[in-house]
C-alpha cells in the first residue's frame, strides 16, 4: 500500500507541474473570485460579508474541476494514459494520484480566499472548521471532475459536461443568496448537491450561522458522504470504463 500511495505522488506531483502551475490557470483561479467578490462589493458594500461564503465555496468547486474534468481526456487523447496503465500502478493508487492535484489546487484557492476575506472585513476565520470544510469539499469536487473526465473521450466534450455541472450548481446552492429564502422544490433540488453543504457549512462558520438549513454536523457529514460516493463511482468507472475509452 505505501508503494502504491507512493506511486500516486508522483502522479500528483507531475501534474501539479504539468498543469497546475502555469500562469493562465493560476491567474484563472485567483482572479476569478476577485473579480466576483468585486462585483458583490460594487454592488453593495455593506452586504459583502454575507456573500464571502458563497463565493469560497464557488472557487473551491472551480479550482478543483477547473483541470480534473479534463485532464483524463487530454492524456487519453496524447497516449498519456495509456503508458500508466501499463505501469504498475493499482486503480486506486491511479485514482488518488489524479485526484490528488484538483483537490490541492481546489482547497488552496479556497483558502486563499477565506483568509483574504476574513481578514479584510474582520470575519472570524475558524481554521480548523473552514479548513476542513474546504478539504471535505475539495474532495467531492475533484472526485466529480474526475467522473466526467472519465465518461467523455474528447476534452471539448469534458468542458461542455462539467459547466453542465457546475454553472447549475452556482446558481442553486446557495451562492448567491441563502437557501432559506428559496422556494421548498429549489430547497430539494439543492439538498441533492455537495455545493450546499460546503456553502452551508461556510455560513456556519463565517456568519454564525445565519441563512443556513442544516446544523454544521449534517453538512460536513453529509459533504464527506458525497465524497465516499464520487470515489467509489470514480473507482468504478476507472477500473471498468478506462481501458475501454483509449
Amino acid at each position: 500500500m505505501i508503494v502504491q500511495l507512493s506511486r500516486a505522488w508522483y502522479i500528483t506531483v507531475k501534474d501539479i507541474r504539468t498543469y497546475y502551475l502555469k500562469p493562465p490557470l493560476l491567474s484563472w483561479g485567483i482572479m476569478l473570485p476577485l473579480v466576483m467578490i468585486l462585483a458583490f462589493y460594487l454592488r453593495d458594500p455593506q452586504d459583502i460579508r454575507a456573500a464571502v461564503p458563497g463565493l469560497i465555496g464557488m472557487t473551491v468547486l472551480f479550482g478543483a474541476t477547473s483541470m480534473e474534468a479534463v485532464v483524463i481526456a487530454f492524456e487519453k487523447r496524447i497516449g498519456a494514459m495509456e503508458r500508466l496503465l501499463m505501469a504498475p500502478l493499482s486503480p486506486p493508487a491511479l485514482l488518488v494520484g489524479k485526484a490528488a492535484s484538483g483537490v490541492f489546487f481546489g482547497w488552496l484557492t479556497g483558502a486563499i480566499v477565506w483568509l483574504g476575506a476574513g481578514l479584510a472585513w474582520g470575519m472570524p476565520l475558524a481554521p480548523g472548521g473552514a479548513l476542513l470544510t474546504l478539504a471535505v469539499g475539495s474532495v467531492a469536487f475533484s472526485l466529480l471532475g474526475v467522473i466526467i473526465s472519465l465518461l467523455m473521450r474528447e476534452v471539448f466534450d469534458a468542458m461542455t459536461l462539467s459547466n453542465f455541472f457546475r454553472f447549475p450548481m452556482v446558481f442553486l446552492c446557495g451562492v448567491f443568496a441563502p437557501l432559506t429564502a428559496a422556494s421548498l422544490p429549489l430547497r430539494v433540488v439543492a439538498a441533492l448537491l455537495p455545493l450546499t453543504y460546503t456553502v452551508d457549512a461556510l455560513r456556519h462558520l463565517l456568519l454564525g450561522g445565519a441563512g443556513t438549513l442544516f446544523p454544521l454536523w449534517v453538512d460536513l457529514l453529509i459533504g464527506m458522504a458525497f465524497a465516499v460516493v464520487l470515489y467509489l463511482v470514480s473507482l468504478w468507472l476507472t477500473v471498468r470504463r478506462l481501458e475501454d475509452l483509449l
